[in-house]
């Protein structure tokens, strides 16, 4: 990824500070997106420390046009786009009959709208005419998200998008996919109230291989749908997410611990929320 610059909206914390690290760490330019600049210069510092090139481009995503002046202030800086990871978004757990319609229209804004700005501003100001790769970050959808159907309806539309994106813009030589994780062990846990995170402990549970994901292995699959070895790969989905769409209801799992995660992020650290109290 040598000389190619890449978009991690999300930037700031999480699954973007983790992918945006290794990006970098593989030799790629890191512009760094999101709402807090201070979360932002944080990651930008910390790549910097261990050698590597990010710039901080602050920015809410649901707003046109000020998604038009960040694309463009990360041209005028790099000079080129060669990859966008659509990676913000944000949820909060409630059943369906009591959202508002202002909640909803917030997660649907973030996690499916602002992807769409981002990713249609890109493509014209540079990947229409040089190409480029984008990934979406989805979550784990299969079967609805009760408790949380606001963000997995964004989410199942930001595959929609994924795939037809890939289809009208693969005549520029640009591939555009998704990644779909399960239960990570991110940063974004510890933002929940007390009792979902005491919930989250439990999740384990329901997991074939007994543990939630790390961030180094979402970043990891990301990675390689950005890299050439991904060519040919272009309107797909790579779930993330131990194989829990696969744990059906008739089949007991077992209790191990045969499955070693892949703790590839050193600066990595576990959430507090996955703590036992």
């Amino acid at each position: 990824m040598k000389g190619k610059v890449f978009i991690v909206t999300g930037g700031g914390s999480g699954l973007g500070r983790c992918m945006s690290h290794e990006i970098s760490s593989l030799g790629g330019a890191v512009a760094l997106v999101g709402r807090t600049r201070e979360k932002l210069e944080g990651v930008a510092t910390e790549i910097r420390e261990d050698g590597g090139h990010a710039s901080v481009h602050p920015c809410d995503i649901r707003d046109e046009a000020g998604v038009a002046d960040m694309v463009s202030s990360v041209l005028a800086l790099h000079g080129r786009i060669d990859g966008l990871v659509n990676n913000a978004g944000g949820q909060y757990i409630q059943p369906i009959r009591d959202i508002k319609l202002k909640g909803w229209n917030s997660v649907l804004n973030t996690n499916l709208t602002g992807g769409f700005l981002v990713s249609r501003e890109v493509y014209r100001k540079w990947m229409e005419a040089n190409g480029g790769a984008i990934v979406n970050i989805i979550a784990d959808i299969w079967g609805g998200w009760p408790g949380s159907a606001h963000s997995g309806a964004a989410r199942a539309g930001m595959l929609s998008f994924t795939e037809s994106a890939a289809t009208e813009w693969a005549q520029s030589g640009v591939r555009v996919n998704a990644v779909a994780p399960g239960w990570i062990g991110s940063s974004g846990l510890d933002n929940y109230p007390p009792e979902q995170q005491a919930m989250f402990r439990q999740f384990r549970h329901n997991v074939p291989l007994k543990r939630l994901g790390t961030e180094a292995e979402v970043s990891a699959a990301v990675l390689f749908l950005l890299s050439p070895a991904a060519s040919f790969t272009t309107g797909s989905y790579l779930r993330v997410d131990g194989g829990v769409p696969n744990a059906r209801p008739v089949w007991q799992l077992k209790e191990h611990s045969n499955s070693l995660p892949f703790n590839g992020f050193h600066r990595s650290k576990l959430p507090r929320a996955l703590n036992d109290p």
